[in-house]
C-alpha cells in the first residue's frame, strides 16, 4: 500500500468522526455498567443495615466473615465494602433454598458468637448484662432472617413480568 492510500483512509476516517460527533451521536464515555448499581431485592438494604450494625445484630461481621459465608454456599464475591459484599451475595437471589442456605450460614456464625459471649459472661460476671444484651440482639436478628425467608417470593426464570 502506498503512503497516499493511508492518507486517503485517514482523511475518510476523520470525515466520518466529524460527521458522527458533530451530529451529537458520538459517545465518548467509557463508563461501564457498574455491578454495584444493579438492582437488588427489596430486603437487601434493610438486611445489610441490620446485619452489619453490631448495635442491631449484636455481632460484628467482618469482610472475611462475609467472604466465608459466601464460600460456604459456593458463591464467589470480591472483597469490598461490607455493604457491597452483602448486596453482591444476595443480588441474584431467586429461591428460598438459596436464601435459607445463606441465612443458615450466618446463623452458624451467630451460634459461634453466642458461645463466645456465654463463655465471656461466665468468666467476667460483671459484664454479663452486656453479653446478654448482645445474645438477645442475635436472637432477634435470627428471627428477622427467618421472617425474610418466609416472606420471600420465589422468581422462576419462566415467570412473565407484570403487565401494567
Amino acid at each position: 500500500m502506498k503512503a497516499n492510500d493511508f492518507s486517503d483512509l485517514k482523511a475518510e476516517f476523520d470525515e466520518f468522526v466529524r460527521g458522527k460527533c458533530d451530529s451529537g451521536s458520538c459517545e465518548t464515555s467509557t463508563e461501564e455498567n457498574n455491578p454495584d448499581d444493579e438492582p437488588v431485592p427489596s430486603f437487601v438494604d434493610e438486611l445489610s443495615d441490620k446485619l452489619l450494625a453490631p448495635y442491631h445484630s449484636g455481632v460484628y461481621f467482618s469482610r472475611l466473615d462475609i467472604k466465608r459465608v459466601a464460600e460456604a454456599i459456593d458463591e464467589s464475591i470480591p472483597i469490598k465494602e461490607r455493604k457491597k459484599m452483602i448486596k453482591a451475595l444476595f443480588r441474584h437471589t431467586t429461591s428460598k433454598e438459596y436464601l435459607r442456605g445463606a441465612f443458615d450460614e450466618f446463623n452458624r456464625h451467630f451460634g459461634g458468637r453466642i458461645l463466645i459471649y456465654q463463655e465471656l459472661s461466665s468468666t467476667f460476671p460483671a459484664s454479663k448484662t452486656i453479653f446478654d444484651e448482645n445474645i438477645a440482639k442475635i436472637k432477634k436478628t435470627q428471627k428477622m432472617l427467618d421472617q425474610i425467608v418466609e416472606d420471600f417470593e420465589e422468581i422462576e426464570p419462566t415467570d412473565e413480568p407484570m403487565m401494567i
